[in-house]
């Protein structure tokens, strides 16, 4: 499946330890066909698959977690990753969704979280946050999403999982009483 196979190539060489082999990348293109998942998937022309992008409700259905999202690397940079981003957000919304979130993996370092101890203030941490070697959490950033926490150590020593959300729905107003 070509989905697998761009989820393999867009996680390899990026210090990551997840989806390294087809058989565990099929296994989330399988599990983002479930009930209550949306899984959208990028294509040009000729059918080649460009990205992916999935997400799973949560809390009732008021917050759609992304999980994962991915561009061929060939075509990163081309505006893929914004479009897939933005699609997700129409299909959350249209299904009563309030808030879109992520969580950003730095097992390498490439932002000042990365080995770090971030105890006994990760929120202080969290403060001075910057993007030291690509890391994806400035791309989010580009799209609205701001950094609503932080997991230290979500990965072994060192390595957080840093938290993202952005609201897509609208907020109701309340009738006059």
């Amino acid at each position: 499946m070509a989905v697998a196979d761009v989820l393999v190539s867009g996680f390899s060489g990026t210090g990551t330890e997840v989806w390294q082999t087809r058989e565990d990348a099929l296994e989330t293109v399988h599990e983002s066909l479930e009930d209550d998942k949306i899984s959208r998937v990028a294509v040009d022309d000729d059918g080649r698959v460009l990205g992916w992008i999935g997400a799973v409700s949560t809390y009732d259905g008021w917050v759609w977690e992304i999980h994962p999202i991915v561009v061929h690397r060939e075509c990163q940079g081309r505006g893929v990753g914004r479009a897939l981003i933005e699609d997700l957000e129409v299909q959350v919304r249209e299904r009563g969704g309030m808030t879109v979130c992520l969580g950003t993996d730095d097992e390498n370092g490439r932002t000042t979280l990365g080995g770090a101890d971030l105890y006994p203030d990760p929120l202080a941490a969290v403060s001075g946050l910057r993007n030291l070697g690509g890391h994806p959490f400035g791309f989010y950033q580009k799209l609205g999403y701001a950094v609503v926490g932080v997991l230290p150590d979500a990965n072994g020593f060192g390595k957080p999982d840093i938290f993202m959300a952005k609201r897509v729905g609208l907020v109701p107003v309340p009738a006059d009483e």
